[in-house]
């Protein structure tokens, strides 16, 4: 049983909890994110009373991760019981959908100063964890970060077979030791564009398989004929039929293949993947020219190779992979966000505060720190942490610095909106240029809501600085305009009202919590 509004509902047996809380209980949820929260008294209400079993429901409790297995604690009065969770559907947190819209508001101009940490990355942890299906031991990650997206490819995974629990730790297994389905339908795929990312090891592994086309984030044309181009080099039979790509290996296997997977907007990092992780079972050796040299792809390679695999050349345009019988388990730790990281950075130069990114990469923002020097704005910068220096956003302002996106190690496309966002303050004209996803600008009506202004030209946006940005209600249409339109929330006088947060929550844990913290004045309410 469960509540419409989707908080957790916890059945308690009579022969663990018959009488009232005690004034000094508290409660905690135990599961496979470790504790998340410990609540009052005044958080836990008994909701009805049968047959000597009761319910109790934890209220204001935004759970972000599956509790299948979970368990909670009543502790102090209540003597140090344990309940087991008995119900089946993961309760994660939803901000669309059945449970109803979700918005963030946002009280503008508090300045912000603290220490975030960065999560593990959304766009390496997806193609790892499809990874799991060329083996049939586990696959142990850790690093992995509490996002939808990350519920959403376990659940794609799952209705093909596999089994995957998160520990106690935070840690990630999946087992795909059981047979699969070689067929990943519309409700399954439709959420996410990474779930694409199936294709190429279910069809190493099983020799057909349909994967419904991709769905995700909306903005512009992203095709997906470099993954269909790369598997048919290596021997299949690739169709599209009634929104299917029905895939077939030749008799005896895949074989290996040398290729050019270049598009005409560079490289594609999922693309890269989908092949790569296909030639690993593939018959001989096979070479990819043009492949994503972002550290997500070396990421992955990396984690194949624990496996057993053999790859070489990551983090270059030529990637060699030697075709072996099988893979076996291994134990790997995902990269740091460097896009979440990237958009921390930002916001703390934005708000003109002293904030540390801890546990990131920095090697990996190398081009966003040149152009945040050309911007003259002050940042520290150690081994695995970044701060930004205080200034007088008043007197101080950004210098305009253009900047063009590019594959790795340009300017990613994924801080495209959050620079934008950036130059609204900056004194005098840049330019912004998209050259990976050429309409990703649905953000520029939002921000010019808030009193940015900003012109579309072509593949490019002229933004011209201003001293001040005011709140206004504005939408978010895909993840990275989200989070590009809570950072001008925080700095935009008076309230700044971000409808459609579902799509921040793919890509950011807890932003508005972890924002909090750093003395943003901001809260998530229903719609």
């Amino acid at each position: 049983m469960g509540e419409p509004w989707g908080w957790p509902l916890w059945n308690v047996g009579s022969e663990v909890d018959r009488g009232p809380l005690a004034t000094d209980s508290r409660a905690e949820i135990i599961g496979p994110g470790g504790v998340w929260r410990q609540l009052a008294r005044e958080s836990a209400t008994v909701l009805r009373d049968w047959g000597g079993n009761r319910a109790l429901r934890l209220a204001r409790v935004p759970v972000e991760r599956g509790l299948e297995g979970s368990s909670l604690n009543l502790l102090g009065g209540g003597g140090g019981r344990q309940i087991q969770h008995h119900n089946q559907r993961a309760p994660v947190r939803h901000s669309e959908g059945e449970h109803g819209l979700e918005k963030l508001i946002i009280e503008g101009g508090r300045p912000l100063e603290g220490t975030v940490r960065t999560a593990g990355s959304k766009n390496a942890v997806l193609p790892i964890m499809a990874a799991s299906i060329l083996s049939r031991e586990p696959l142990n990650l850790t690093g992995v970060p509490q996002l939808s997206d990350v519920n959403t490819m376990l659940g794609v995974l799952r209705e093909l077979g596999a089994e995957g629990e998160f520990d106690s730790d935070g840690s990630l297994t999946i087992s795909c030791a059981g047979d699969l389905i070689g067929r990943a339908g519309w409700e399954s795929v439709r959420k996410m564009r990474g779930s694409v990312c199936v294709l190429g090891p279910l069809l190493a592994r099983l020799g057909r398989v349909e994967v419904s086309l991709p769905g995700g984030c909306v903005f512009g044309v992203r095709p997906i004929d470099v993954h269909l181009k790369g598997l048919r080099a290596l021997g299949a039979r690739v169709d599209i039929e009634h929104g299917f790509i029905v895939a077939e290996a030749p008799e005896g296997g895949l074989r290996g293949a040398d290729m050019y997977l270049g598009s005409a907007f560079g490289s594609s990092v999922l693309g890269t993947a989908n092949v790569l992780m296909a030639a690993t079972l593939a018959r001989g050796t096979t070479t990819i020219q043009g492949a994503a040299c972002e550290p997500e792809i070396v990421d992955l390679a990396d984690c194949l190779n624990s496996m057993g695999a053999r790859v070489s050349g990551q983090g270059s345009p030529f990637l060699t992979i030697e075709g072996v019988d099988e893979l076996s388990g291994a134990d790997h730790s995902v990269i740091p966000d460097r896009i979440e990281a990237g958009t921390y950075v930002i916001g703390g130069c934005l708000a003109g505060g002293r904030v540390r990114v801890e546990g990131c990469r920095p090697d990996h923002l190398a081009v966003v720190l040149d152009r945040l020097a050309e911007a003259e704005l002050s940042v520290e910068v150690g081994e695995d942490w970044i701060e930004t220096q205080p200034r007088d956003v008043k007197a101080e302002r950004p210098r305009s610095t253009d900047v063009t996106t590019h594959p790795y190690p340009g300017f990613p496309t994924d801080l495209q909106a959050q620079w934008m966002t950036l130059m609204t303050s900056a004194a005098g004209l840049s330019i912004v240029t998209e050259c990976i996803y050429p309409d990703r600008f649905m953000h520029i009506p939002e921000l010019e809501r808030l009193g940015a202004r900003v012109r579309r030209q072509g593949t490019a946006a002229l933004v011209s600085g201003t001293e001040r940005l005011s709140g206004a209600p504005v939408t978010a249409s895909d993840l990275r305009a989200s989070a590009a339109l809570v950072l001008a929330g925080l700095v935009a006088e008076g309230t700044t009202e971000v409808h459609r947060v579902y799509h921040i929550d793919r890509g950011y844990e807890r932003i508005e919590e972890r924002l909090e913290r750093l003395g943003a004045a901001i809260r998530r309410e229903k719609e």
